[in-house]
This record gives C-alpha cells, sequence and structure tokens, in this order.
C-alpha cells in the first residue's frame, strides 16, 4: 500500500463557502482519492486554509509559508511514496505572492526542489510528484474575497497552461483542476461538494499508472 501526501490549501482543507466551514468528511477531495483508491493507498491530507506555494502571510496566526513546513511535513510521514502539491491560489494575493501566476509556478518549482533534496533519515527514497494546478476563479458578489481575487480572474485562467508546462520541466506528473471542476461563485474561489468530488476523482485516475509495482 502506498502512501499518498496531500499537501495543499483550503481546498484541499474542504473550506465549503455555503456556511462558511468544512465540507463533511467524506467530501473533501482527500477522501474521495482514498475511497477510489481503497486497499491500494493510505491518503494523509495536510490541508490549511491560506497556505501559499512560497510566500508569507504576516496577516494570520499560522504559519502559510508552505516552503518553511513542507520539510517537517515529508518527515512527519516518511516514507511517502506520492506527494500532491495543489497551492497556488493564495498566491494570487497582493499582500503574499503579489498576484500572479509567475510567483505561484516558482513557488512550486521550489516546493518540487524541497522535496528532491529532502534527506530521510532512513534513506527513504524521494516520492513521486503529482502537482495540481488550482481552478481558475469566477466573479462573486462577496465583496471580501472579490478584493482579494477579483482583479486575478484573467490571470488564473493561466494557471493549467503555467503548471502543466513546470511539470513537463521537471518530471512531475499533472492534473488541471480547470478541466475538471469549478469555483462556485459564492466566494469566486472554493468548491462546492459536487466538484469538490470531480476533482478527487480526477486526481485518483492520474494516481492510477502511479500505482503499478
Amino acid at each position: 500500500m502506498k502512501t499518498v501526501l496531500c499537501y495543499g490549501d483550503s481546498l484541499t482543507w474542504g473550506y465549503d463557502a455555503s456556511g462558511p466551514g468544512r465540507h463533511a468528511y467524506d467530501d473533501r477531495w482527500p477522501s474521495i482519492v482514498a475511497d477510489a483508491l481503497s486497499g491500494r493507498v493510505r491518503v494523509i491530507a495536510e490541508g490549511l486554509n491560506g497556505r501559499t506555494t512560497a510566500y508569507d502571510d504576516h496577516l494570520t496566526a499560522a504559519d502559510r509559508n508552505g516552503t518553511r513546513l513542507l520539510p517537517t511535513i515529508l518527515a512527519t510521514h516518511e516514507p511517502v511514496d506520492i506527494l500532491i502539491i495543489a497551492l497556488g491560489s493564495n498566491d494570487l494575493k497582493r499582500h503574499t505572492g503579489g498576484g500572479r501566476v509567475f510567483e505561484a509556478v516558482r513557488g512550486v518549482e521550489r516546493l518540487v526542489e524541497i522535496t528532491r533534496s529532502f534527506a530521510s533519515s532512513f534513506g527513504y527514497a524521494s516520492p513521486e510528484i503529482l502537482i495540481v494546478s488550482p481552478p481558475a476563479l469566477v466573479p462573486t458578489a462577496d465583496a471580501a474575497f472579490d478584493e482579494m481575487f477579483g482583479f486575478a480572474i484573467e490571470a488564473s485562467n493561466t494557471f493549467s497552461q503555467a503548471y502543466g508546462r513546470l511539470a513537463a520541466e521537471l518530471g512531475c506528473h499533472h492534473v488541471a483542476a480547470s478541466a475538471v471542476c469549478e469555483a462556485t461563485p459564492l466566494d469566486g474561489i472554493h468548491l462546492d461538494a459536487a466538484n469538490t468530488r470531480k476533482l478527487g476523482l480526477a486526481i485518483a485516475a492520474a494516481l492510477e499508472p502511479l500505482l503499478q509495482d
């Protein structure tokens, strides 16, 4: 049985914009993956609201910088066979990543570097890496989320292409969330339960070839 570590933000945590709150455990995409691949994978969900790829957010109490936390999380759960990196939306905030997909791509690249250079205390091999590009943003009437992300809707439509290029360059696998699901207009960025399920099933399908011994 392979261990799959899901390293992400609020989409991995299961943020439910209709609450607001959290989707039921069975409706979160890591849970969908575990169910779809039952008996073949052990899925660990490491989702944190607001997590960025590589940038500080000084407006929050918890550390949202994905590069700073990743080594500790890899050590906590080793051996990890497959790492899923599902980050980038929060890099579009102007006070974190700077509001461009460019920063998100560079951040994901750094996360891959950290993973591949991580020195396991027990000599475990580096995990396979699956990069999930975020779903595109959509317009919303929610004033707070519109202020945070509304300006970046057009840019967010380039996530899939930019991450796809990066994955090819680095020899990683890639799933484009925008190809299988859509953000809810309730806040313009998160997924409802149905779209979260679609994402989970797409990720499970992408993992199938990696489970062959």
